[in-house]
């Protein structure tokens, strides 16, 4: 499980509305000075907070700081499907385009009507499954005394 700690805005039935912190690593990263995150984290771009719908069985109150999982596995493969279908959709039909013996705007064309198809299918499942138990972020527990502090 990866965890997140947030804070509950708001309580549902059977799930609560959490504010999570988006946090950087880029203080600590060797690359800081010349890479395009950290330059966005420096102008505040990256300092925003996220609203995140967790299931929980706990009894909640807004204010309540508390921990959310999500499945690494589930995290693994919506990434990869997230990320990686609209390249291939690119790529396979710029390269159905090209294998035919059509010109360069044509390819160009086939490749973003690729992007745009698997981006729209991509679209489609997330909708499908936005309301599904299984890919939903859970509350594992409650922080009683608040965050913990810097060790």
């Amino acid at each position: 499980m990866i965890e997140e700690q947030g804070r509950v805005v708001a309580v549902e039935s059977g799930s609560v509305q959490v504010e999570t912190l988006r946090r950087s690593t880029c203080s600590a990263c060797s690359a800081n000075a010349g890479c395009g995150q950290g330059i966005l984290g420096r102008l505040g771009v990256a300092k925003g907070r996220g609203h995140v719908r967790a299931l929980s069985s706990l009894k909640l109150a807004p204010g309540d700081e508390v921990v959310l999982g999500v499945d690494e596995d589930l995290l693994l493969k919506s990434a990869l499907f997230f990320y990686l279908s609209p390249l291939l959709g690119l790529f396979a039909l710029a390269l159905l385009a090209a294998r035919i013996g059509l010109g360069e705007p044509f390819i160009i064309v086939a490749g973003m009507a690729g992007f745009l198809l698997a981006w729209l299918l991509v679209r489609r499942f997330a909708r499908r499954y936005m309301d599904d138990p299984a890919m939903q972020p859970v509350v594992l527990r409650a922080l009683v005394g608040g965050p913990p502090g810097p060790v």
